[in-house]
């Protein structure tokens, strides 16, 4: 690695530390900086423990347990100078003490986590917003053997690397990181790379699995909760077409927890929300800029009062401060996936997204033309927005 010097147009070579002669410790540091930057490892996860000894009859611990995106169990393994020549063995251990825990244990040991470390909020929240679901019931965690096992280490013996390249052969996941501290002066810089599998073999065997997951998974799919959705958006469809607004004359059964429709102003979709608990209509208000975003939601809520009245009930106002995006939301606690009840949540919907779309036209384009006389709107050819 080098440093650039712009003013003599040259690169300087960092040194390359030890993390041993540095002071620093597989426990005390490398596990900490990794537990509070997973996207180190080239993905978002979700840390859930740390130091988990959580298994029956016996005292060992791994290091790092985390979440993917696909609601995966992570076994992270952290060395420093050397991974030794049982780390392979060992992480398989963990694995396989980890394939059998069971969805409310993950959210018992995240719970555990938080407390510990100091964090609050809510565990299966916490889980629900990291994997963008309205509802834990409606996925799988930890499902069957998709356990991920990661190695971080300085160096990678020769026998734990050939063991690696076998095991991914036979379809087990695992990677591994090399880690490599540098130093330039009193500055210190970390690098992480994977070195196996390469990120271009990655994307290969992870476009063949997913292939292969897909072929067997779809006859399941379709007889469970994706089967349930597809059948209720069409009931509700069918309703809304039949109904006073043409919102979603044009728009198909989906197998997703939710359908939108444009509303007339780019990236600003009416959505209708079918979850197992509840139901819900709002708007959106996804542009592709952040500051339009909260000037519309912010000029909406200048006309709360009026916007209410004319809808007939208090609204959820979500500026969302953190996000990108904002929303107008109202909910319905239901027994979503009982199919008795759908008649009535159909009608429910319709009712109120009729009523969400006339208390909202006016103010919504009134907002976007008020973010155009302001000055604030990005032009479409920079943002690559699409009229929603």
């Amino acid at each position: 690695m080098y440093q650039i010097d712009k003013s003599l147009n040259r690169i300087k070579p960092l040194t390359v530390k030890k993390f041993s002669d540095l002071g620093f410790t597989e426990r005390g540091h490398l596990q900490e900086w990794l537990a509070n930057e997973s996207m180190a490892l080239g993905e978002e996860l979700l840390i859930i423990q740390k130091e988990f000894d959580g298994f029956d009859d016996t005292n060992e611990r791994l290091d790092l347990l985390a979440l993917d995106k696909d609601g995966n169990l992570v076994v992270i393994e952290n060395k420093l100078d050397d991974s030794g020549r049982d780390v392979v063995w060992q992480a398989l251990k963990y694995a396989s003490y980890c394939s059998t825990l069971k969805k409310n244990q993950i959210v018992e040991i995240f719970q555990k986590y938080l407390a510990k470390t100091g964090g609050d909020g809510d565990a299966q929240a916490l889980i629900c917003e990291f994997l963008e679901v309205p509802d834990l019931a409606e996925v799988v965690l930890n499902s069957g053997n998709q356990q991920r096992i990661m190695f971080v280490a300085a160096q990678f013996r020769k026998e734990v690397t050939s063991t690696v390249l076998w095991l991914l052969s036979h379809n087990i996941q695992l990677q591994c990181f090399k880690a490599t501290p540098y130093g330039m002066g009193d500055n210190l810089f970390l690098k992480l790379e994977q070195i196996i599998p390469t990120p271009e073999a990655t994307e290969f065997m992870i476009g063949i699995n997913e292939k292969e997951a897909a072929e067997k998974t779809a006859e399941f799919e379709l007889k469970s909760r994706h089967k349930i959705r597809l059948a209720f958006w069409q009931q509700a469809l069918d309703a809304l077409k039949a109904s006073s607004t043409d919102l979603y004359n044009n728009i198909s059964p989906s197998k997703d927890h939710w359908i939108y429709a444009g509303s007339g102003m780019s990236g600003c979709p009416f959505d209708l929300i079918f979850g197992s608990k509840f139901i819900r209509v709002e708007l959106v208000i996804a542009r592709t800029n952040k500051v339009e975003n909260k000037f519309i939601f912010d000029y909406l809520v200048s006309k709360k009062s009026q916007i209410e009245e004319a809808f007939g009930d208090a609204l959820s106002w979500d500026r969302l401060d953190d996000k990108k995006s904002s929303s107008i939301r109202f909910g319905h606690d239901v027994d979503g996936f009982n199919r008795d009840n759908w008649p009535g949540m159909v009608n429910w919907m319709v009712e109120h997204i009729i009523k969400l779309e006339a208390a909202l036209k006016k103010p919504l384009a009134d907002a976007v033309k008020a973010l155009k006389t302001e000055g604030i709107e990005t032009p479409s050819y920079i943002n690559g927005d699409d009229a929603c």
